[in-house]
């Protein structure tokens, strides 16, 4: 079984609930080595300096960034460190939306929330509230070095954390020519629109994922397992995390953390106000990166 990314909290409200982050995809990708074709050799990438062609020791190499062409800032270790989030373990939900009011272009990278020992209750709790109100939680989360936007959500027994895309991240689909207007405007006739729906429904049956497979890297493996012989995968045994001290696990009484949660939820202030704070409690997460100028569409003329 796959090792947990971390071992840590999900919070909504005053519940904490022990969780490891799980993967919830894996790489089936094929990766080849370039090898010298007269001796079988590995080719090797060296970092070699533009102008004298020398190649650079990792030690002589720093990061920049180019704000114009050839013309550099360089950023120390400390300069990117200070940028970088709190390294927290935690998923903490700082609003609940409609499960429908995402669209697909959001959503990027999932991955499980496993439930730690004893922590069963709380997970269930927030699953089926989910699944009964048709929400998603949306929360931040630190993944190694980078802070992400996130919804959770419930699939089946499970509690996905799915990566969203940041609004800035999306080109908006008026910079591209699109036939816009009606159907009639393109000589589509209510005839063709009967017939292609007919045939649409001919075609339709329930979502069966395991029909479809990569067939391209299914034909090339068979391939390559002619070209070699099969080799054992040592498999390490896994530690069982610990329980945070503060997490909630079945025992706790949810009846009044949620009472609690209820009466000091945090709105946000006005301005000159300061945000009321829970003892105990970490700082909000920080807000999202500021809204970028959207560019508005250019008006076609249909055709």
């Amino acid at each position: 079984m796959a090792r947990p990314i971390w071992t840590g909290t999900l919070s909504f409200g005053l519940l904490n609930v022990p969780v490891s982050l799980m993967p919830a995809e894996r790489s089936v990708d094929l990766h080849f080595r370039m090898l010298d074709s007269r001796s079988h050799t590995p080719i090797r990438y060296e970092r070699v300096n533009a102008e004298t062609g020398e190649e650079v020791p990792w030690k002589d190499i720093v990061k920049a960034f180019e704000y114009k062409k050839g013309s550099y800032v360089v950023l120390k270790p400390e300069d990117i460190q200070s940028a970088s989030p709190e390294g927290r373990e935690a998923v903490e939900v700082e609003t609940f939306v409609d499960a429908s009011a995402i669209g697909p272009e959001y959503f990027e990278r999932p991955y499980y929330l496993v439930p730690g020992k004893k922590a069963e209750k709380g997970y269930v709790l927030l699953r089926e509230t989910l699944r009964r109100t048709g929400k998603m939680g949306i929360a931040r989360v630190v993944i190694r070095t980078r802070e992400y936007l996130s919804a959770v959500m419930p699939k089946d027994d499970s509690l996905m954390l799915v990566l969203l895309r940041y609004p800035q991240e999306l080109i908006d689909a008026g910079e591209y020519p699109l036939p816009e207007g009606k159907p009639a405007s393109y000589r589509v006739s209510a005839r063709e629109m009967e017939m292609a729906q007919q045939l649409i429904e001919s075609m339709s049956e329930e979502w069966q994922p395991a029909r479809f497979r990569d067939e391209f890297r299914e034909r090339l493996r068979k391939v390559i397992e002619k070209r070699m012989k099969s080799k054992g995968v040592l498999v390490t045994p896994e530690e069982e995390a610990a329980v945070p001290g503060n997490a909630a696990t079945n025992v706790v009484d949810f009846m009044s953390l949620l009472r609690k949660s209820l009466d000091t939820k945090r709105r946000t202030p006005a301005k000159g106000q300061a945000a009321p704070t829970t003892p105990g409690r970490a700082r909000p997460a920080r807000k999202a990166a500021g809204k970028t100028a959207s560019k508005k569409p250019s008006r076609r003329r249909s055709g």
